[in-house]
């Protein structure tokens, strides 16, 4: 296993080992799992991140025929 030196904001290493410690884990292994989750080999296009993630499901129940009747209206 390598070791890696990293410099950061105190405010943000301060807050990041509160949050590994409430979760149970070194700072060491969440800075891995981090580093191996937004390394995985996805293709760039369909790349799942944290804020797409967010969004996901969220148009479920929208009503499609509406929003082009609103933007006809808009855009006329």
């Amino acid at each position: 296993m390598a070791k890696l030196t990293l410099t950061v904001d105190d405010g943000v290493l301060l807050r990041a080992r509160q949050y590994a410690k409430g979760r149970g884990l070194s700072l060491s292994k969440m800075v891995e799992a981090y580093l191996a989750d937004v390394t995985k080999r996805v293709p760039s296009v369909t790349r799942d991140t944290p804020i797409l993630r967010s969004f996901q499901g969220i148009l479920k129940k929208a009503d499609v025929e509406e929003h082009h009747r609103h933007l006809a209206a808009k855009y006329r």
